[in-house]
């Protein structure tokens, strides 16, 4: 099945009481996407008491995740490592030690988190990520489920207008220039090397099962679409019977979107499913104070995304404007209050229909 196209109309919900949801089911919400606004997301479902799978990206390759990745070719930790500790119920002293990272002095261990090296460490006593996840699943407490989007590391490729391929996340940050569209492969050296990318395992079905499917938020192209682009995952986005819900990020990102209107990112997600899939896009009311836009805080965030009523219009999903900011010392945030509210309301509404 696919996707009926939807006339895009600014909703407007009735004040949202938690308590109309003791009588059904809390939503069973898939997340997919990667990055540091994944994990504020999960905690927000947890606290509301979601079902909670996220499905995470596995083409990082910088830092700590980059490292390991390359010298064990094991999948990258770090993003998995920070949503597990987003739906875990152990101690909090506990959760402190698995996201410890190293001094810069520390030599060889500088920069590595406890927890990277634990999930590496697991995965290879256990002989795969997905065994180890299930060790770790008992011994942080996890209220939810975490998936790599694919069993094996992934190198993302970005592709320009005049026929340039760049591979690797961190170098195609760099480039600083507007990319055409994205692929995955699998690395070069591996056994895996000459297959197309698919899902890992229970990422289709934790789709395809969902209440709600949702991506974001975070960077557009090296978060979000890294795991759209993998055949089987484009496929299960078009067939699921679950709403779609998309993130729109509230600042443009250097290397990424810059000139980015909220329509166009919702366009570019389109694009690489090869549907108008999204059904509902979750974008921010509230305009950034000058000051956090010109922070040296965050240097590659650089205004914040424009609002272009016509070119949603033409994406056809419902849009819901909302005040989804949190400012705080290090940058411009959605606020995990107001975004997983939002959330149970397009839930709320859809089982009432």
């Amino acid at each position: 099945m696919t996707h009926e196209a939807k006339r895009t109309t600014q909703t407007h919900f009735d004040t949202f009481n938690l308590s109309k949801l003791t009588d059904k089911k809390h939503p069973k919400v898939t997340v997919i996407g990667g990055g540091t606004g994944l994990p504020i997301l999960l905690s927000g479902l947890k606290a509301a008491k979601c079902r909670t799978t996220a499905v995470v990206t596995v083409a990082d390759d910088g830092g700590s995740s980059g490292s390991l990745r390359t010298s064990l070719n094991t999948i990258p930790p770090g993003d998995i490592r920070n949503c597990l500790v987003a739906l875990s119920d152990a101690k909090q002293i506990y959760k402190d030690i698995f996201q410890y990272r190293f001094a810069p002095e520390d030599n060889e261990f500088s920069g590595h988190a406890i927890g990277n090296l634990i999930i590496a460490a697991l995965a290879e006593m256990r002989g795969d990520v997905y065994h180890a996840l299930k060790l770790l699943q008992v011994m942080m407490e996890i209220d939810g489920h975490v998936l790599p989007a694919c069993a094996s590391p992934l190198v993302l490729q970005a592709h320009y207008d005049d026929g340039s391929i760049v591979e690797g996340e961190t170098t195609i940050v760099s480039q600083k220039r507007p990319i055409d569209h994205v692929t995955v492969r699998h690395v070069n050296d591996g056994p895996l090397a000459d297959e197309k990318p698919v899902a890992g395992p229970h990422v289709v079905e934790a789709i395809m099962s969902a209440d709600l499917v949702i991506l974001g938020p975070g960077s557009l192209y090296t978060s979000i679409l890294p795991n759209v682009v993998i055949d089987d995952v484009r496929q299960a986005l078009v067939d699921t019977p679950a709403k779609v819900v998309y993130i729109c990020n509230i600042m443009t990102q250097l290397g990424e979107t810059e000139h980015f209107s909220d329509a166009d990112h919702l366009a570019v997600v389109n694009k690489h499913i090869g549907q108008k899939v999204i059904d509902y896009a979750l974008i921010n009311a509230t305009t950034v104070p000058f000051e956090y836009i010109e922070s040296e805080e965050t240097p590659e965030y650089l205004v914040q995304v424009t609002h272009d009523r016509d070119g949603l219009r033409q994406q056809q999903a419902t849009i819901i404007k909302s005040d989804l900011l949190n400012l705080k010392k290090s940058g411009v945030y959605h606020d995990q209050t107001k975004l997983v509210e939002e959330i149970l309301k397009i839930y709320q509404q859809s089982i009432e229909r």
